[in-house]
């Protein structure tokens, strides 16, 4: 028997993995954290990903990943977050397994996004950023289904967790967990492999809360960045758009 595959395309530093432990709290899915990560940045990449220990045991090659999906699919449902960056152009010319799959999208202000993102890895190249690869996903799953695809921000959840969680939840066909917000069990052992990229929401028991002034102080920061390496506001004006678009869906 098959079951339900429901995937998490996200884009870096957009409070993807908070939103993982979330859905690993339900405690009725199967889930994993970036599985694609292995093919993009161990085959495909130009420069290694910083803060990653890869694991051997782990499939390597899009194909193997996406086949160890598959047969986890078939002993019961399963999540997974990842970044449509690392899949494409594989995952749109893999038309059963596309079909397969219950597409979602996590997106955060690239202001935001791009200024965490830039603290942890400075090197990061243009396409890291993640968010063009994201809408050209979804325009996909739009002109392959015929409906809008399901992109959710993350600002929204911080603001109203347990609104937005069932609203998500609703949207891939789970039902309702409001106890998955909170968590007291040890960080998923997966999750060891990119420590340094999740030590907060390691550490954490809950979404934390956005304050009210958070966007003036990101964009604030994210300028005093921007104008000591103009490269940032390059990689802003490029996705920024992409971001607008997606919006439209969320």
């Amino acid at each position: 028997m098959s079951h339900p595959i429901i995937a998490l395309w996200s884009h870096p530093r957009s409070m993807s993995t908070a939103f993982e432990r979330i859905m690993r709290s339900r405690g009725d899915l199967d889930c994993l954290h970036e599985p694609f990560m292995y093919d993009y940045y161990i085959n495909r990449s130009t420069r290694e990903m910083p803060h990653f220990d890869a694991m051997d045991e782990h499939p390597k090659s899009y194909e193997a990943i996406r086949d160890m999906i598959l047969a986890r699919a078939e002993k019961g449902p399963v999540f997974f977050k990842d970044m449509s960056y690392y899949v494409m152009p594989h995952l749109l010319a893999d038309d059963a397994f596309f079909a397969r799959l219950t597409h979602s999208f996590l997106i955060r202000d690239p202001h935001a996004s791009i200024l965490s993102y830039a603290k942890l890895d400075p090197d990061m190249q243009l396409d890291e950023i993640g968010i063009e690869a994201q809408w050209r996903h979804a325009e996909a799953v739009m002109a392959r289904t015929g409906r809008p695809p399901v992109v959710i921000r993350s600002e929204m959840v911080q603001a109203n967790p347990e609104s937005h969680m069932r609203r998500y939840w609703e949207a891939v066909g789970l039902g309702h967990r409001p106890e998955a917000l909170h968590w007291n069990d040890p960080a998923p052992a997966d999750w060891q492999q990119v420590q340094g990229w999740h030590g907060e929401v390691m550490a954490s028991t809950a979404i934390r809360p956005i304050s009210a002034d958070q966007q003036a102080r990101t964009e604030a920061e994210f300028s005093r960045l921007a104008a000591a390496q103009p490269r940032f506001q390059t990689y802003l004006d490029h996705h920024l758009p992409f971001y607008v678009r997606l919006l439209t869906y969320a």
